[in-house]
């Protein structure tokens, strides 16, 4: 038994072919949107090494898109154990440098020893508490470890439990 193939039926497997790759080209691309952005992947935790912070001093960096305050205190500077984070015998502040009101980048005023948010005046302490103005609470903890001398930030180590523990 022969069989006779007509342009149809060549048409037909052309037009199945072209189909059946850029079927192929549109999952390759739908995967690609799915997976996040090496920017992404690779903003996920960052290692400060906090042995050069010198007393008094800020160091400003940025993690997953927000600065992020850390700030030596010095002996002039109030405790506050439900905040601050020992490493070594040196004590820190660590804050994501957002003001809780509506989401300016304060500064730190070494003169008052504060964190001040020039739009609305609101003020946070060197512990990141506010204690004027409208923000209307303290600002944020990222989560981090401590390794030695070095902050990990994005990894939720026993130092930040406790600290979220005390507020509960």
């Amino acid at each position: 038994m022969a069989t006779c193939q007509n342009r149809r039926d060549f048409i037909g497997m052309a037009f199945g072919g072209v189909a059946a790759v850029g079927g192929a080209f549109a999952l390759g691309a739908m995967k690609k949107t799915w997976d996040p952005l090496p920017s992404v992947q690779s903003a996920g935790f960052v290692r400060v090494d906090v042995s050069a912070i010198q007393e008094g001093e800020v160091k400003t960096l940025q993690w997953r898109g927000k600065p992020v305050f850390i700030l030596r205190k010095s002996e002039q500077m109030a405790r506050n154990s439900a905040r601050d984070i020992l490493i070594g015998d040196k004590v820190f502040t660590l804050v994501i440098g957002l003001c809780t009101h509506l989401g300016c980048i304060p500064y730190f005023e070494a003169k008052s020893k504060n964190f001040i948010c020039a739009c609305h005046g609101g003020v946070f302490d060197a512990s990141g508490i506010n204690t004027f103005g409208p923000p209307p609470r303290p600002m944020d903890i990222p989560p981090f470890n401590i390794e030695g001398e070095t902050l990990v930030l994005g990894v939720e180590g026993e130092a930040f439990k406790t600290l979220t523990a005390k507020k509960a």
